[in-house]
């Protein structure tokens, strides 16, 4: 496991503190310590996203079998019980004091400087964060940012009247509280989907950390001998797979690319040499394939040179001279079993008499019938 990029994002963050990553291994699942000011961020939303898809990507890729969103499903339902009952670790206390309107806000001012910042944003998301608070969400989108960047210095109920919907000024903190609060459940069911995740791969952490803390311990030396010992374990391990295969007895290759058991051969009979010269004198090992080359397209192709039906009459014949003066005694053996009309044909005159064909037509020319 490889957090070291989760690592750096957090020591460069409000709410990470610095640290060693080895002690960071060890307690990136301990979210509860970070203040709930700081978790109402983009910034610790982001981080959490970050570390879930993480996770899930490292579940999926060494326990494949995990149903991961079997775990996630009965892990919402719980969830939501134990919200409904404040019992959330870390979050049992879901009504503290009102905070400032900008951590209400799903668009956190704390990161933008300059009006023309938020102007990025687009009209659509100024609205929505204006009609939050309870001001006024029409106007060009200058006007929108301009009214929602005035949050930045002003707190909410300070700011003139003017700027807010009318009838709507009372309700301001109501609609704030709200949004915080759904904003502090998706943290917390975040939170809640990665402590179960770093439930399932401890053994994993356990060893990345114990990893982490025995490469404090090496010196430069003793880390260039250990990376130099890998490459050349590499090494081998590629010329090994390189590496002439012996086999003095020419045995066929198998599935693994290694010769077949010596038994399995004799068994087989592939040391028997079957010789097709129909197919252009190829050779067949073994009693098997032999007799399987009779329906291939190699020996079929021979016979439709030969000009002769590839039928079963044919099987077992690989001389060309043999096939051929069997296709001639059976066309002759057709010939004689022919029915022959002129011969067989029968006909009767007047008197009853019966005649073949050829007899009947013969006295008919002469008038005699």
């Amino acid at each position: 496991m490889d957090l070291h990029e989760l690592y750096n994002e957090l020591i460069n963050t409000k709410f990470g503190t610095p640290m060693e990553y080895s002690a960071y291994v060890g307690t990136f699942s301990q979210v509860e310590k970070i203040a709930h000011n700081l978790k109402s961020s983009r910034q610790y939303r982001e981080y959490l996203e970050h570390i879930l898809e993480y996770l899930t990507s490292f579940l999926y890729r060494t326990e494949p079998l995990q149903d991961i969103e079997k775990i996630f499903a009965k892990l919402e339902s719980e969830f939501e019980e134990q919200w409904a009952n404040g019992e959330v670790p870390g979050w049992e206390n879901k009504d503290p004091e009102r905070e400032s309107a900008s951590q209400e806000s799903v668009i956190d001012l704390e990161y933008y400087t300059t009006v023309e910042e938020l102007v990025e944003l687009g009209p659509e998301k100024l609205k929505e964060a204006l009609a939050a608070r309870g001001l006024k969400s029409g106007g060009t989108i200058q006007q929108r940012a301009e009214r929602l960047f005035l949050l930045k210095h002003t707190p909410l109920e300070q700011l003139d009247r003017k700027h807010f919907v009318k009838g709507s000024h009372s309700s301001v903190s109501d609609n704030g509280n709200n949004i915080k609060d759904n904003l502090k459940k998706e943290i917390a069911l975040m939170e809640v989907k990665m402590r179960r995740l770093c439930e399932l791969l401890d053994e994993v952490i356990v060893r990345t950390k114990e990893n982490a803390e025995k490469k404090l311990t090496l010196t430069y030396e003793e880390m260039e001998a250990e990376r130099e010992e890998e490459e050349v374990q590499a090494d081998s391990e590629s010329d090994d797979e390189d590496q002439q295969i012996y086999n003095p007895l020419k045995l066929p290759m198998g599935w693994d690319g290694k010769p077949i058991p010596y038994w399995l051969y004799k068994l087989h009979g592939l040391g028997q040499e079957f010789k097709c010269e129909i197919c252009g004198n190829h050779s067949y090992w073994g009693r098997r394939a032999y007799e399987r080359h009779f329906k291939e397209w190699r020996h079929q192709h021979g016979m439709r040179c030969l000009g002769i039906p590839n039928t079963k009459n044919f099987n077992e014949i690989t001389s060309i001279q043999e096939a051929k003066e069997l296709w001639e005694r059976i066309q002759q053996r057709q010939g004689l079993n022919k029915w022959r009309p002129d011969l067989e044909e029968e006909y009767e005159d007047h008197e009853g008499n019966i005649y073949n064909k050829k007899t009947y037509a013969d006295l008919q020319r002469q008038g005699l019938i």
